[in-house]
């Protein structure tokens, strides 16, 4: 999964050229917070998630593999991960997220595993 994390998932029902922002995010478990921006550059498709009042101030990366639905009609994407697999997850940084190729693939190495 690692290989495709940067990339929607077939069953995910991604519609190119639709804006995401604005957009709620839900966990297996539950809400996760609103999409704030989103890129669907090939090879490097991803979400940036604002948390909200759940993890107060926090914002993270989500790459557009583990999502697994995306609600057009209800303006909801949903991921296939738990909210635990997005609080433990590592922050968003705005400044590496251009060009800096390890913090890349260290995103990918967190998604890209299984996480319960």
């Amino acid at each position: 999964m690692t290989d495709s994390i940067w990339g929607y998932q077939d069953t995910a029902g991604h519609r190119t050229g639709v804006d995401l922002t604005g957009f709620s995010v839900e966990a297996i478990d539950g809400t996760v917070g609103t999409v704030e921006q989103h890129s669907d550059e090939a090879g490097a498709a991803c979400l940036v998630v604002d948390t909200g009042v759940w993890i107060f101030g926090r914002q993270v990366l989500l790459p557009a593999g583990v999502i697994s639905s995306i609600d057009f009609d209800r303006s909801v994407i949903y991921l296939a991960r738990t909210k635990k697999d997005i609080e433990h997850a590592p922050e968003f940084d705005r400044e590496k997220h251009i060009g800096d190729d390890a913090y890349h693939r260290r995103l990918a190495g967190y998604y890209g595993a299984p996480h319960t």
